[in-house]
C-alpha cells in the first residue's frame, strides 16, 4: 500500500513537480541513452566475455510513495579488474536510465533505498545522482547523506537538478581518482 496519504502532512515537505521534471527526465534519460550506448554495450560484452554470467542485476528499491520497483545495473562482482573499471567509469549505473524511463527513478533525487525509516525521501523518485553524490560521495557518513536528501526533497526544483547533472561528472571523476 503507498504511503503517499500520510506522507503529505509533513511540514516542510513538497511533492515532485511531476510534468516539468517528468519531461526533463525522459528527455534526459533518452539523450544520456544514446550518448552511452556504445561504451555501455562494449562494457556489458567484456562482462560477460570475462564471467559468462548474467550482466544486467536487478535490485530492490522504493520508489514515490513507497511504492517497490528494481533498479538495473550491470554486474560487475566477479569480474576483478574489469568489474572495478566499468564501476571507475560509471557505467554500472547506466542501466538506471531504463527506471528513469519507466517513470520509476528521477535523473536526480535522493538515492534509492530498501528500507522504509526514511519516510521523507520518498516524496520523490529516487535519482541515479543526488546532492549525494555532488557533496563527497561516499566520504560523507550515513547521517549527512540523509541530510542532503531531505534538504534536496525540501527544496529541490529544475534549475537545481540542472546544477546537480552539471556538477556529477566532475564529483564523479574526483571521487574515482582521489
Amino acid at each position: 500500500m503507498p504511503l503517499l496519504p500520510t506522507l503529505t502532512a509533513r511540514p516542510g515537505l513538497r511533492p515532485a513537480r511531476p510534468p516539468a521534471k517528468r519531461v526533463f527526465d525522459l528527455l534526459g534519460a533518452l539523450t544520456l541513452a544514446g550518448l552511452c550506448a556504445v561504451p555501455l554495450l562494449l562494457a556489458a560484452a567484456a562482462l560477460y566475455a570475462a564471467t559468462r554470467a548474467r550482466v544486467l542485476v536487478r535490485e530492490p528499491a522504493l520508489g514515490l510513495a513507497g511504492r517497490p520497483f528494481r533498479t538495473w545495473r550491470l554486474r560487475t562482482e566477479g569480474a576483478g579488474r574489469l568489474g572495478a573499471a566499468v564501476r571507475r567509469c560509471a557505467l554500472d549505473g547506466v542501466p538506471q536510465l531504463l527506471n528513469v524511463a519507466r517513470g520509476e527513478m528521477s535523473l536526480v533525487g535522493p538515492r534509492p533505498q530498501a528500507r522504509t525509516d526514511q519516510t521523507d525521501r520518498l516524496f520523490v523518485r529516487p535519482g541515479m545522482t543526488g546532492l549525494w553524490q555532488v557533496s563527497a560521495r561516499s566520504d560523507l557518513p550515513w547521517e549527512e547523506m540523509a541530510l542532503l536528501d531531505r534538504h534536496y526533497v525540501e527544496s529541490h526544483w529544475l534549475g537545481m537538478d540542472l546544477a546537480i547533472l552539471a556538477q556529477t561528472p566532475r564529483a564523479a571523476y574526483r571521487q574515482r581518482h582521489a
